[in-house]
């Protein structure tokens, strides 16, 4: 049996707790290993490196350093929103594939200097979607592309959870006094670090949704967010989304305070993909082992079970080596072509948040 190829991994920036569920995926690989984190702040690190047991030789402040000394093959960003685009451009050039955490960026303008600059190496970029991942989103994809409900005229989307401040990595929980009192410190919060429920959650709604549409894009989006006193951000929103005939409206809507965390227990509405084709619906939500189903021939609601997950196609480290290896196209939500649709979607939304009017799509 050929040697297989092995993976050196360096996780930059902590600003995103998805790093350490990132890094957990690596560490569970058979052909990847972590050769080095890099954090500003080593305070934010020592839960990583007791949890891995890392040498003190693996672990940077200067993100340069480390990747000049550890040489990796992929470099996982996971820092705040805002600083998605000049990440992605400042790690390039050491010639590693890169995944960055979602959202994809701050604006279309950073994404678009993040595939420039990938694009330039030769390497591959993903953005990395959570919920891509999950087995009953996966399975409406797959039963949308079988035909079962016909050609898709409508996305309804409803997710988030109690607040980012209300969890850590492997969903450890905060208490809602704690999290209300870091709200003031962090950039979650933030305007300018592309903080807010919009910016944190619309993205995976508009990829997802843009990718049970086949690609298809909106004429005209509007979207209207709360504006609570002393925030900078929202904590809701809803987009709206036209598009040509006969495909009509969608709608997206994100929260932060949810009734419950969806992982736990579903809130009400549920977190989740409402999906309207031409001859049948199918509701997919967060979480759950079935996804329900109507056709035209059997209206009646009825349950089908989630799809079991193929190894390379689990979570984004396997996918991201099962790609390189084989050469296997992208899964659709990371595939940064696609998620340049929802880039162009999120942009538009915040504009008309902002002006509070209905925008022609941006980009």
């Amino acid at each position: 049996m050929p040697n297989r190829p092995f993976y050196r991994v360096a996780g930059v920036n902590f600003d995103h707790m998805h790093m350490g569920d990132l890094l957990h995926q690596v560490s569970e690989h058979h052909s990847a290993e972590i050769v080095g984190i890099a954090d500003v702040s080593p305070e934010r690190m020592q839960s990583t490196i007791a949890r891995f047991g890392l040498a003190e030789e693996k672990v940077f402040t200067d993100w340069r350093a480390c990747l000049e000394r550890t040489k990796p093959d992929i470099v996982l960003l996971c820092p705040k929103t805002g600083e998605h685009g000049q990440a992605v451009v400042d790690v390039a050039p050491y010639g590693a594939h890169i995944l960055v955490e979602k959202p994809f960026a701050a604006n279309l303008a950073d994404a678009d200097k993040m595939i420039a600059a990938m694009a330039a190496t030769g390497k591959t970029l993903i953005i990395n979607w959570p919920l891509a991942w999950y087995p009953p989103h996966v399975t409406t994809k797959r039963l949308i592309t079988e035909g079962l409900i016909g050609e898709v005229i409508e996305v309804h989307y409803y997710d988030g959870n109690r607040g980012p401040l209300r969890h850590i990595a492997d969903k450890v929980e905060i208490t809602e006094d704690e999290a209300n009192r870091q709200k003031s410190e962090s950039w979650w919060y933030q305007r300018e670090a592309a903080g807010g429920s919009l910016q944190d959650y619309l993205g995976y709604g508009v990829t997802l949704g843009a990718w049970f549409m086949d690609g298809r894009k909106p004429l005209e989006v509007t979207c209207v967010t709360d504006n609570k006193p002393g925030l900078e951000v929202d904590e809701h929103s809803i987009t709206v989304c036209r598009y040509t005939a006969p495909y009509g409206l969608s709608k997206f809507e994100t929260r932060w305070g949810t009734f419950t965390d969806p992982w736990t227990l579903q809130p009400q509405p549920k977190c989740g993909f409402v999906v309207r084709g031409t001859h049948g619906t199918i509701s997919s939500y967060d979480y759950e082992l079935v996804v329900r189903v109507q056709t035209r021939e059997q209206p009646e609601t009825r349950e089908i079970p989630v799809d079991t997950l193929s190894p390379g196609w689990r979570n984004p480290i396997e996918h991201l080596i099962h790609h390189l290896e084989t050469g296997c196209p992208l899964h659709g939500p990371l595939d940064p072509v696609l998620c340049r649709i929802g880039q162009q979607i999120v942009d538009s939304a915040m504009l008309s948040a902002q002006e509070k009017r209905t925008v022609t799509l941006r980009g």
